[in-house]
């Protein structure tokens, strides 16, 4: 069992080695911070720290680090995730005003929080299976090329240049425009890719048809990729810049940025609290291959569908500081996407 100064002996020992990178003493802990008790009594309370797991000793006759059940129990107990200030939020406001599509937002999103945070930062897209075609548009751009254009009511926007088999005329380019309305408009982006998968498996190809059949291809892989699970990152040349507080390589966590997969499945797994934010720290990742690494996530909405945002960094980080970052940019996400939502 831990006391209550003891946990505070804790809380300064995780906010020293964090400020200082050093490990941490008592008699460290005793000059900065005002318990009140000698440097032995401080040394007692270190004793049932390491006891209980949650400091270590790196070197022999050294001060003491926190270890990850030492980070878990700080991000659950101790830390006091305060608001950004002023400066911050304004920070964020300005950078994420005045935005483009969704694509664009995002990549400002996470370009703001590696900014606020100085680590990996990562935005999920929302899932888009459930969202509606609002809008298809094919534009024929002469020649053989035509661009198709697909909206969804959640702001979604896909355009793609699109080779046909041959140059269309004007009749059948504006028929193609009318019959992919017609298949799409008000249809959920899962039943639309399923309309287009039925009608390319059941019909026999008829040459003179094959510039639509090129077009139902086209917007069906698009409807596929507004279905999958996709994230957006910055700020990944900041894992070469701590290498240090890494204990090993940092090549898995390099892997599993360019890959996606693997933090896609880790932050889907990831469990929220009340304030929707979430901590997966060091060996709790080892079953992602990362146990090197720690990842502070929050919720945020986009027409009704849920993602994360969140950074990635060592163990060794300012967890209040990155919680309090995380939280403001996954509401004020959230509201930049229902603004829009009823601008619509």
């Amino acid at each position: 069992m831990v006391s209550e100064r003891g946990l505070q002996v804790l809380r300064a020992i995780v906010q020293d080695y964090v400020d200082t990178r050093e490990p941490v003493g008592s008699k460290a802990i005793v000059d900065r911070h005002q318990f009140g008790v000698s440097a032995a009594t401080i040394r007692n309370d270190m004793a049932l720290l390491e006891d209980e797991e949650l400091i270590t000793a790196p070197h022999t006759s050294s001060g003491r680090v926190p270890t990850d059940k030492g980070y878990r129990v700080f991000v659950d107990h101790l830390a006091d995730v305060r608001p950004l200030t002023s400066a911050q939020r304004s920070a964020i406001g300005a950078f994420l005003e005045d935005t483009g599509d969704l694509d664009d937002l995002l990549v400002r999103t996470v370009r703001s929080l590696t900014r606020l945070t100085g680590q990996v930062a990562i935005v999920q897209y929302p899932s888009f299976a459930r969202a509606n075609v609002s809008h298809v548009e094919v534009v024929h751009l002469g020649g053989p090329r035509i661009v198709i254009i697909v909206v969804t009511d959640t702001g979604r926007v896909s355009q793609r240049v699109v080779l046909l088999s041959s140059e269309p005329s004007a009749d059948e380019a504006a028929q193609l425009k009318l019959a992919m309305a017609s298949l799409l408009t008000g249809k959920s982006v899962r039943d639309g890719a399923a309309a287009i998968a039925r009608i390319l498996e059941d019909e026999t190809p008829v040459p003179r048809e094959e510039n639509r059949r090129v077009v139902l291809r086209a917007i069906g892989e698009e409807l596929d990729e507004f279905r999958q699970d996709r994230m957006v990152m910055a700020g990944s040349a900041t894992l070469a810049r701590r290498e240090s507080d890494f204990r090993g390589s940092i090549y898995p966590l390099l892997e599993a940025i360019e890959e996606q997969v693997t933090l896609l499945r880790l932050m889907g797994e990831m469990v929220a609290d009340d304030r929707g934010l979430a901590t997966s720290i060091g060996r709790e990742n080892e079953p992602f291959g990362l146990s090197e690494a720690s990842i502070v996530a929050g919720d945020y909405d986009a027409g009704g569908s849920h993602a994360r945002v969140g950074v990635l960094g060592p163990t060794r980080m300012d967890y209040p500081t990155n919680l309090a970052a995380v939280r403001a940019v996954a509401h004020y996400l959230t509201r930049l996407l229902e603004e829009d939502e009823t601008s619509r």
